[in-house]
Formats: C-alpha cells, sequence, structure tokens
C-alpha cells in the first residue's frame, strides 16, 4: 500500500514519483532494479519472493509467466534462470510495467517481455511450463481466487504454479484453494514466516 492508501494493483498509480535503484543478489545473479512510489516492495527484494525464487526450479527452453510482475525481479531473475526459455510478466500497474520493461533492458535480458493488464487477461490462449507469483493477499480473495482458479488454464501439463504467502495472511487456505484446483499443493519451502506453494497440472491427489 502507498500513503494514500492506493493498492499496488492500481492501474494507474496516483502517488507520486519517487524513483530509486536496488541492488539485488539471488540465486548467484546480481540485479540492477529501477523501483518507484505505487509499486510493490519499493525498498528492494521482499523476503516472500527471496524465498520463491530459492525454491524455484527452472530447466532450460521453458516458458514461464510472471503473473503480476511488478518491477520485475522474479521474471528477470527467471529468463537468467532458464537459457533458452521465454518469459511473459505481466501486471495491471502500468508504472509497474515500465519499470519492468527498464529492468529488462538494464540487465541485458533478451528472452523476455512485459505485458500490461489484469491477471491472465494478456496472455489469452497462451500455456506455459511455470506461472510464478507473489499474489497480493491484501487485495482480497475477488483478485487472489482467479490466479489459482485460472491457473490450470494456463498450463501445459505437468506445468506448475508456484505461490508465496505469509503463513499469517493466509498461506494454508490459499494451499487449501490450490490442492481443490489441482488436486494438490506441496509446501516446497518454508522460512521467514513465509511458505512457498506449488501446484501440477495432472497430479494425482495425494
Amino acid at each position: 500500500m502507498s500513503r494514500m492508501g492506493e493498492h499496488y494493483s492500481t492501474r494507474r498509480p496516483t502517488s507520486r514519483r519517487r524513483p530509486a535503484e536496488v541492488s539485488i543478489e539471488v540465486r548467484g545473479l546480481h540485479l540492477r532494479l529501477r523501483t518507484d512510489a505505487g509499486v510493490f516492495s519499493r525498498g528492494g527484494l521482499d523476503r516472500g519472493s527471496e524465498l520463491l525464487l530459492e525454491a524455484l526450479e527452472v530447466g532450460p527452453c521453458e516458458d514461464i509467466l510472471d503473473l503480476g510482475c511488478g518491477y520485475g525481479v522474479l521474471g528477470i531473475a527467471a529468463a537468467k534462470l532458464s537459457e533458452g526459455g521465454h518469459v511473459v510478466l505481466t501486471d495491471v500497474n502500468e508504472r509497474a510495467a515500465a519499470l519492468a520493461r527498464a529492468n529488462l533492458r538494464t540487465n541485458a535480458v533478451a528472452n523476455a517481455e512485459v505485458r500490461v493488464g489484469d491477471l491472465y487477461e494478456p496472455v489469452r490462449g497462451l500455456a506455459f511450463d511455470h506461472i510464478i507469483c507473489n499474489p497480493p493477499l491484501r487485495a482480497g480473495r475477488a483478485v487472489v481466487d482467479p490466479i489459482v482458479a485460472d491457473a490450470a488454464a494456463h498450463l501445459r501439463e505437468g506445468g506448475r504454479l508456484w505461490l508465496v504467502a505469509r503463513t499469517r495472511q493466509g498461506a494454508d487456505a490459499l494451499r487449501s484453494r490450490m490442492a481443490r484446483a489441482f488436486g494438490d499443493a506441496e509446501i516446497v519451502r518454508r522460512g521467514s514466516g513465509y511458505k512457498v506453494l506449488r501446484s501440477t497440472r495432472g497430479a494425482r491427489p495425494s
């Protein structure tokens, strides 16, 4: 949230610009990223996203969706981890999308693109090997539930949905919704009060 109470999933943030640059070290990568007011985690990599990246398993030549990309840290890291792969970063927040595009250039990422739009609308008709997301739980279930419910339609058989959430902000309830949608949901990493959750399309119920 900004100080004006405006959520970072707002299409056109009205909060006053406060551009900054942060340096991030994760998974052996050194990233320089531009940030600004009105986008999630302006001051640097949040612990939830860091934990998700530590757990993320992507292979070469895979297609990856960074859903609600913010200024792009998850998608940029995933693009560098998947040699020969392709990443689509999406966000409804136009300021965040502009930052993500700039950060792709700054970090010399050629195998990724940014699309503006709400949830899966920018990737209609596309399917991926992985969907990664740090969902905006404070935005409420009307925003978060479709992330889970519509994920399978955008995953190939065996494709994986990766989410991270604070335990005290509903990680277990989120895991239950993932299990209902996919038949199973694993806790693949936990720490600092967060859980990284993973569901696989076509998984057998445990």
